[in-house]
Order: C-alpha cells, then sequence, then structure tokens
C-alpha cells in the first residue's frame, strides 16, 4: 500500500466505487485502487451504481456521464436527494467547458475526461478522500459562523438568518472554505487547490461561476457577505453592523 493513501482513523479500508460500462476500464482502475489498500466494487450500469451505493456506503465514486441505462447525473441526483455526500469524479470522454460545469454544478466534485492518465485519477481520488476524512475529523463543534450565516459540517447544513439554503455538494465545500478563512483574501489558485482537491485541468472561470452560484443563494436580497477583489479573489465577511445613528 502507498504511504501517502488517505487512512481512515478506525482502520477501516477506503472504500471506492468505481462506475463504468468499460469493463477493461473499471478493473484497471479498480486494481490500481486496490493496490493503494482500497476495497472497491465495481459497476456497470446507473441503476447497479445506485444499488452498490447504497449497500456499499463508498467514501468516494468514479462516475461515468454515459450508461447504458440512466446517466451519471441522473445517477448522482439521485443520491445527493437520499442525502448522500459522497465525493463524486466523474469520468467520461466528454471534453467540452460546458460538459464540465454541467458536472460540476449537478453537485460532481471533480471531473477527468478520457483517455486519461491512471496516476492522474488515483491522485485526484486521493485528494477527494483525504478532503473527506479531514471534515470528520474536525473539532467537535461542527457549526461555522460568520454573521448571521451558520454551516453545519455533520448535516451538511446552511443557514443564513435562520433561513435554510440548499447547496450542491461543491457550492457547499466552497462556502466551507471561505468560512473558514472569514475576512481573509483567498485566490482562485488557493480555491481550486482547496475546493476541487487537485491541479483542476478545467479553467478557472470555473470558480467565477460557482461564487455566482453562492453569490444567489447566500447574498440574493441581503447585505453582500461575499466579496471580490479585483486581481487578488475573494473573501467572506459578515456584514457591517448598522451604525448608532441610523
Amino acid at each position: 500500500m502507498l504511504t501517502n493513501s488517505p487512512q481512515k482513523a478506525s482502520g477501516e479500508k477506503v472504500r471506492a466505487l468505481v462506475v463504468d460500462d468499460e469493463a477493461s476500464l473499471s478493473e484497471l482502475l479498480a486494481m490500481a485502487l486496490r493496490y493503494e489498500g482500497w476495497e472497491v466494487r465495481t459497476a456497470a450500469t446507473g441503476q447497479e451504481a445506485l444499488t452498490q451505493a447504497r449497500a456499499f456506503d463508498p467514501d468516494v465514486i468514479v462516475l461515468d456521464l454515459m450508461l447504458p441505462d440512466i446517466d451519471g447525473l441522473t445517477v448522482l441526483s439521485r443520491l445527493r436527494s437520499e442525502g448522500s455526500v459522497v465525493p463524486v469524479l466523474f469520468l467520461t470522454a466528454k471534453d467540452s467547458l460546458e460538459d464540465r460545469i454541467t458536472g460540476l454544478t449537478a453537485g460532481g466534485d471533480d471531473y477527468v475526461t478520457k483517455p486519461f492518465s491512471l496516476e492522474e485519477v488515483v491522485a485526484r481520488l486521493r485528494g477527494l478522500v483525504r478532503r473527506s476524512l479531514v471534515t470528520l475529523a474536525q473539532s467537535p463543534d461542527p457549526v461555522l459562523r460568520v454573521g448571521d450565516l451558520s454551516l453545519n459540517e455533520e448535516s451538511y447544513e446552511v443557514y443564513r438568518g435562520g433561513e435554510l439554503i440548499e447547496l450542491t455538494g461543491t457550492e457547499f465545500e466552497l462556502l466551507r472554505f471561505l468560512m473558514r478563512n472569514p475576512r481573509r483574501v483567498v485566490s482562485k489558485a488557493q480555491i481550486l487547490d482547496r475546493v476541487w482537491s487537485y491541479d483542476f485541468t478545467g479553467k478557472p472561470s470555473v470558480v467565477e461561476l460557482y461564487i455566482s452560484y453562492l453569490r444567489k443563494k447566500i447574498d440574493a436580497g441581503r447585505e453582500p457577505m461575499i466579496h471580490t477583489v479585483r486581481g487578488a479573489g475573494y473573501l467572506l465577511r459578515p456584514p457591517a453592523a448598522p451604525s448608532d445613528d441610523a
């Protein structure tokens, strides 16, 4: 087993589910992950993926977008609707920015196109699992608070001013990173590294896209908390307290 492979505090093996209708590809990736010391299961259809995900409770899923019955986006949508927050890496032959954004917007956490480097996919999966395990090992109080905004790292609930805000998995991770760095400017490069967990091969404009999504949900109709610092990045800070003279 490789020494830089993430380890679970319980001593259990990391569990990965690989979903692709190309058996040779699935087995190649499964073999590489087993070499990491992970427990791996494979699925060739969307329905099989849903069954395996519910029974196996994986720590990460590799999910092909094009499956013979229901597509990967539908599979992920059903898992998220059931409350699953498992990290998902999309694996597909599609390579346009629009396809990347579609997959990430649907709640995916990363995106790799075929043909791919096996080492790159394994490295990305290590990053996704490591981030997930670090989250589970956070301090006893799972709630981050900035002003009237709160984020529960265990229940994945976000509230502003007492109002529940629904976020996708990637939106949640982006907001969590901003809330862990309140009043601090974070660059696009830092966001890509921490939220997407690896050297993201897409365009940095995906950060701007997700910032705009968050603003629509967090700041809509309220005093803004998410700010752009031109040429530097973004920061999150609580609204200014009303003046006593107001």
